[in-house]
């Protein structure tokens, strides 16, 4: 038993994705058994009638803590071994309470995929985390844990079958049914306003390495339409590239390179072949560009905000969310020209169904992890747990990995 009260406090359980989280630990691990766990936020009439809703008795704690209430945060962490938060955008509301866990040393787990603020609190937290052992684990959601652990699990068996990594990976998302969070379409939004006031911060969303320690070999363009013969099908942008490619390679830095110092990372969706397929790409790619443009103007924002896009707190209905699906595959190639493919598929929406259950089991996976396997530091999930939080997803959250050939 750890000297913490709590195994894992769930942070804005009020929010849309985190009531499922906490559906989620209450379904599988009830609220009273050997997990030890809490919802917290801000508002304690909603907890209590989240508390309510999820089927929980009234002895499941409860904490109060203001997203800007640095004592409440500090009080929070030093009673939790993780604390998994789902309040965004972080970039608005996630540093007080990174900071607490990292000056604690709780573990963290969020479902940020927002590079700008997550490069700086990198730089302002990796060296404290180090010192407290807090393990912060940015990207615990469908950005970017099938992404990350896909290309993780791939070159693990590349290893095994060919004693060398894959030089050369491309993931590509086969089909996908569901939607993206409202808590991403407003981190998206508050990234487009951060690079408003501060237009240098546009180059580090095109930089693959700016979460990285060292930038290394020249990457493919996923912004262009490309042909992929050997799997017979069209490429165009895909939306959560931006941030899921960055990941991938401080995955590959943290565990000090094993795909390589020349490794390449493309990720675009399918979009079929022949004629068909180059049309429906570049129709994509077209869609895409035209969504950057217009993102650009104040106005086309705030109508968005209010009338279009889902808000934090708001999502898509249960039958919905049990009907959707995601299916990425990973093509690799080693530098002598053997390959090898796998792919990652999830039995529920990306957004939140599927989400909210890798959230869950990344932290109760980071929780078993020893501080020796993994030290106190700012990590990605595949470095922080590789194996071992493969594993747990296939067992509990509905993903499954395997090779295709």
């Amino acid at each position: 038993m750890s000297a913490q009260e709590f195994d894992v406090v769930i942070y804005g359980a009020t929010g849309f994705t985190g009531k499922l989280v906490a559906e989620h630990l209450m379904r599988v691990y009830g609220a009273e058994g050997e997990l030890r766990w809490a919802m917290a936020g801000r508002d304690e009439e909603k907890l209590k009638v989240v508390r309510n809703d999820i089927g929980a008795s009234y002895k499941l704690p409860i904490i109060i803590a203001g997203a800007h209430d640095s004592n409440a945060l500090d009080a929070l962490a030093h009673r939790t071994r993780v604390v998994i938060t789902t309040v965004g955008p972080y970039q608005r509301y996630g540093e007080g309470l990174l900071a607490a866990c990292a000056k604690a040393g709780a573990d963290y787990v969020d479902l940020c995929g927002e590079p700008n603020w997550m490069a700086d609190m990198i730089a302002k937290y990796d060296k404290v985390a180090k010192e407290s052992g807090a393990r912060i684990v940015f990207s615990c959601g469908f950005d970017s844990i099938p992404f990350d652990c896909g290309v993780w699990f791939l070159q693990r068996e590349a290893q095994a079958r060919f004693g060398q990594p894959l030089r050369d990976v491309r993931g590509r998302v086969r089909k996908m049914k569901g939607t993206f969070s409202g808590g991403t379409m407003a981190s998206m939004l508050a990234t487009f306003e951060a690079m408003k006031v501060d237009p240098s911060l546009a180059s580090r969303m095109t930089d693959p390495f700016v979460l990285s320690p060292e930038r290394l070999a020249p990457q493919p363009n996923g912004d262009t339409v490309t042909e992929d013969t050997d799997i017979n099908s069209w490429a165009a942008p895909f939306v959560m590239a931006s941030i899921n490619t960055k990941n991938v390679h401080r995955s590959n830095a943290l565990a000090k390179y094993p795909y390589g110092k020349d490794f390449t990372y493309s990720e675009m969706m399918m979009t079929g072949g022949g004629a068909k397929g180059k049309q429906r790409a570049k129709s994509l790619q077209s869609s895409s560009n035209m969504q950057r443009t217009l993102l650009g103007f104040a106005p086309t924002r705030m109508l968005l905000t209010q009338f279009v896009l889902p808000k934090p707190g708001q999502g898509p209905n249960l039958e919905q969310r049990e009907n959707g699906m995601f299916d990425v595959l990973y093509v690799g190639t080693t530098a002598d020209g053997r390959s090898l493919r796998a792919s990652v598929c999830g039995d529920k929406d990306p957004g939140y169904g599927s989400t909210s259950k890798m959230i869950s089991e990344a932290a109760l996976t980071l929780k078993d992890t020893s501080r020796q396997t993994t030290p106190g530091g700012v990590w990605t999930p595949a470095a922080a747990m590789g194996d071992a939080l493969i594993a747990r997803l296939q067992e509990k959250a509905g993903l499954t990995f395997k090779l295709e050939n």
